[in-house]
């Protein structure tokens, strides 16, 4: 009797049974496409795409990688402020199996230098306005690509003549146009790396997590319960997409369930307002600074934002007058808060929009497929209301750290993967993040690595001693502050250092106060008391304006 399940040509049974069971991040857009193939997909400005167009386009897209040498596995990074050819790029990767590599486009040539050397790109795709930088960044790092792609904003060609580079970078729009639409045929794995993320954490170079479909979608899947997505969501995409909590938070989860994105280049107030009117927008992502900056923008009140029923935020606990003042001036719009880290792909927890107010500051409960406990030194799980470290079990969590099996293995220690951050439990089980083990800054929802900051300020010639630490401010809802001791004999200015820090650091590391004091306060071990000089320095973000 012929087997019903033998393989074709050249195939295993193993191979079609794995084809058959696909479920990628590459597999997501075609799926939605079946189910909605007329529903608008992308809005960026006056363009809208349909999921069918879209799928189309990303097909021609990956055929274009491939026939320029992308092949699985291949790291292609990706430096651009928000936009559709981001988005067609990036899907167009997932189906190959490359690795998307987002860059944050605030880092200095040197920072992107470090990411891409790192992580060996084959490739990258950058917009005309960030040419400059990148084309320094590959220099600095020593590095040639097969692959140079120029998203164009219509003056790529006349600026890469003024470059000189005309001939290195080739203009994105054509990969759009290939003739060829047909689904890629390439065999990817639900725990291939589908992509690198670069995050500073808690150590002076960024680590490159390695992240899966599987971590990916799972995470996607806790979003839409938790947050109650809708395919009928219209969903303004504003933050930035190299960070993981707009494109894996917002962006794709959108995508997996056929919702609408409209897309802006940056989080503007003026301009996500008037995209929420002009296209009924029901859902928005924002930090707490970015909701801030909404609430102070002059032409909020001009504003039709009645169709806005959804509000995430995250990054950084939401102030209670603030979230009061959401309440009082959007009062159809229900509030979630998620906390979570690139390293869970990322959302861990969230807080639903019952218990804004009465739980004022928390975390929340783990998501649908987290499990996550608060341990002390040796791992063991402490009771309600004791401080601890955070860990979680869950398929969100990423694959390990690139090229560093050491910090992978000390991340992961005892089957839990270990976040870095302090928190306590209440009685009713919901986490309060109360600090950050390793000291970690989060600011204007960009986390910022203390000790990059002092191994910066440490090169300024005459800083004997430096501490970096954050400080709690009204609108970044942290600040960078640096206090500072100077060399026996040297003077130094505050605005001398911040120049200084300016010029090797990108911006929103700058610090933004400095202090020059004679000494530090120190443990008997000689240990820098970080908490104690955020409470001496509280005092200086009372008189900041944004």
């Amino acid at each position: 009797m012929r087997n019903s399940m033998a393989g074709g040509p050249g195939h295993s049974v193993e191979a079609h049974v794995t084809k058959a069971r696909s479920h990628t991040i590459g597999d997501l857009l075609r799926r939605t496409a079946l189910r909605y193939p007329d529903k608008t997909a992308l809005v960026a400005g006056d363009f809208r795409e349909t999921y069918a167009q879209l799928n189309a386009t990303v097909n021609a897209t990956a055929h274009a990688l491939s026939d320029r040498g992308v092949v699985k596995g291949d790291r292609i990074a990706l430096l651009s402020h928000n936009c559709r050819e981001f988005v067609v790029v990036y899907l167009a990767l997932a189906k190959l199996g490359a690795i998307l590599v987002p860059v944050n486009f605030m880092l200095t040539a040197e920072e992107i230098a470090f990411i891409l050397d790192h992580c060996e790109v084959s490739g990258l795709v950058t917009e005309d306005a960030l040419a400059p930088i990148a084309e320094r960044a590959l220099t600095v790092a020593g590095r040639g690509v097969a692959l140079a792609g120029l998203i164009s904003s219509g003056a790529a060609e006349q600026g890469a003549a003024e470059r000189g580079t005309a001939g290195r970078w080739e203009d994105v729009t054509s990969w759009l146009a290939h003739a060829d639409t047909s689904e890629p045929d390439v065999a990817i794995g639900d725990d291939d790396p589908v992509r690198l993320m670069y995050t500073s954490g808690t150590e002076s170079r960024p680590k490159g997590v390695v992240l899966t479909s599987r971590s990916l979608i799972a995470q996607y899947v806790s979003c839409i319960i938790e947050g109650e997505l809708s395919p009928d969501d219209i969903d303004i995409q504003a933050l930035p997409f190299y960070h993981c909590a707009q494109l894996d938070g917002c962006l794709t989860p959108a995508i997996y369930l056929g919702a609408t994105s409209v897309i802006l280049p940056s989080a503007d107030p003026a301009a996500i307002l008037a995209a929420v009117e002009r296209e009924r927008a029901t859902r928005l992502f924002c930090p707490p600074t970015v909701w801030i900056g909404l609430l102070r923008c002059p032409t909020f009140e001009s504003h039709d934002l009645s169709s806005l029923r959804k509000g995430i935020y995250g990054a950084a606990p939401m102030p209670v007058e603030v979230l009061r003042e959401i309440r009082q001036r959007l009062p159809e719009l229900r509030l979630w808060n998620l906390y979570g880290q690139t390293e869970m792909a990322p959302v861990a927890t969230v807080l639903p929009p019952d218990l804004q107010e009465a739980k004022a500051g928390s975390a929340g409960r783990p998501v649908l497929n987290v499990e996550t406990m608060v341990v002390d030194d040796d791992d063991m799980p402490v009771p309600a209301g004791t401080v601890g470290e955070i860990v979680h079990r869950s398929p969100h969590a990423m694959l390990g750290y690139y090229k560093d099996p050491e910090k992978t293995a000390e991340a992961f220690r005892n089957g839990w993967f270990h976040s870095g951050d302090l928190g306590v439990f209440d009685a009713d089980g919901y986490l309060t993040v109360v600090d950050r083990k390793k000291d970690m800054i989060k600011t204007g929802g960009e986390n910022v690595a203390s000790r990059e900051v002092e191994e910066a300020i440490y090169g300024h010639p005459a800083v004997a001693e430096v501490a970096v630490f954050g400080i709690a401010h009204p609108y970044w809802i942290e600040a960078v502050t640096a206090v500072v001791v100077a060399r026996p004999g040297a003077a130094i200015a505050p605005e001398e250092i911040i120049d200084y820090a300016r010029g090797c650091l990108a911006s929103y590391k700058t610090p933004k106060y400095v202090v020059v004091t004679d000494q530090l306060p120190k443990s008997p071990s000689g240990k820098i008391l970080k908490r104690e000089l955020r409470t001496i320095h509280a005092h200086l973000a009372g008189a900041v304006v944004p």
